[in-house]
């Protein structure tokens, strides 16, 4: 983990923004109490495709509209 203060993070923020981007903690301190701290962002998720969602979703088996209902009140779940 690397400690700097905002001066010098101002002035070396590219290298800075590197080092997160490879997985390094940058703490920034402002009189010598760390104010805020520097992570590398989480990498984006795939896009869904809805069309598959659907087509998933249409392929699961139906329940009756009551059966969750009917098995509360059985005492079944």
């Amino acid at each position: 983990m690397t400690t700097v203060n905002i001066v010098s993070a101002k002035a070396h923020l590219s290298e800075l923004v590197g080092k997160a981007e490879n997985g390094e903690i940058i703490d920034i301190e402002r009189h010598g109490r760390p104010v805020a701290r520097l992570v590398a962002a989480e990498t984006s998720r795939e896009p869904i495709v809805f069309s598959w969602l659907e087509d998933v979703t249409r392929s699961m088996p139906t329940t009756e509209p009551d059966s969750v209902r009917r098995l509360r009140d059985e005492d079944c779940y």
